[in-house]
């Protein structure tokens, strides 16, 4: 019965698999096909050699790179950024749906989310061009403070610093972009569960604590299961453009590291080590935090 039915299926729902080719080609072609490069990271490689005739080294490059002082400088610089990411930046998106989900006026409401969208559909560069502008030695602020206190702070390259403008400028950047799916689960909310609260007498505020976080937070859990999964990488652009000498104590992470060793260096090897141990770490993450939540009561992501 099941042989007879399959066929029939699938002539239903071809149109569906059309629609996903191309999405299944981009992983397989991207994501997976370039993982048989990852034998590189127990290898010497020599672009001479290839990959298949460069000497095995084993573990060795492991060895070097959790031996050297760079790998805690480099895991401290990253995970910060990314706690960082999940207390501030994380927690401002939700607040920020919040209040837009609150705005009455239809009129206003659009126009206040095409207002928080549009950063996003800016270049790191020009991100980097208007931090420049205000922050920078003849920027805005130091204007002000040169002109009120007497005297300037040196934003961008002071070491106290750049964590703060790399945070601020991922929250004016993406945090009107990171609002849309929190604002879709919050349309999914049934209306009469606030029309019931509002006969027992709730403010908004009551509604909110009590009818508007609950209803999302499925769709809270899984996003930050999916941040958690992205905890070892930066944003490279972002931070590229950031960097200099005088801020690199706290800037360097592994993704500026693996730049400056693969593509400047031409230590592939040892690029793909960095890279690999950043994907285990994540997979390490992501599967501790879906079991807490499963513990939790939650659905998780898998």
């Amino acid at each position: 019965m099941q042989r007879t039915l399959r066929p029939k299926r699938f002539n239903q729902l071809w149109p569906f698999y059309l629609l996903a080719a191309p999405g299944i080609l981009y992983f397989v072609i991207f994501h997976y096909i370039p993982m048989s490069g990852l034998a590189l990271a127990f290898k010497e490689y020599s672009p001479f050699k290839g990959i298949i005739n460069s000497p095995w080294v084993g573990l060795d490059n492991f060895r070097q790179f959790f031996g050297t002082s760079d790998f805690y400088i480099l895991l401290k610089n990253t995970l910060l950024i990314s706690l960082l990411n999940l207390v501030i930046y994380f927690p401002f998106t939700i607040i920020l749906s919040l209040l837009l989900n609150e705005l009455r006026l239809k009129v206003f409401k659009r126009v206040s989310q095409t207002i928080v969208y549009l950063p996003h559909f800016l270049s790191w560069v020009v991100i980097y061009g208007i931090t420049i502008s205000f922050f920078g030695p003849s920027g805005v602020i130091n204007h002000y403070l040169t002109e009120w206190f007497g005297g300037s702070a040196n934003f961008l390259v002071s070491n106290e610093w750049f964590r703060p403008l790399v945070i601020f400028q991922s929250i004016w950047k993406d945090a009107g972009w990171g609002t849309i799916i929190f604002l879709a689960a919050l349309a999914g909310i049934n209306p009469e569960q606030y029309e019931a609260a509002k006969v027992d007498g709730a403010n908004r505020f009551q509604n909110i604590w009590h009818i508007t976080l609950p209803g999302i937070k499925s769709t809270i859990v899984i996003l930050l299961l999916l941040r958690l999964g992205s905890s070892m990488d930066s944003n490279f652009m972002q931070i590229f453009l950031m960097t200099n000498s005088l801020n690199l104590d706290v800037s360097n992470v592994f993704d500026l590291f693996v730049y400056h060793i693969g593509l400047e260096q031409f230590n592939y090897s040892f690029a793909i080590t960095v890279g690999m141990f950043k994907s285990v770490a994540s997979l390490i993450l992501v599967l501790g935090a879906n079991y807490a939540a499963k513990l939790l009561g939650e659905e998780g992501i898998f």
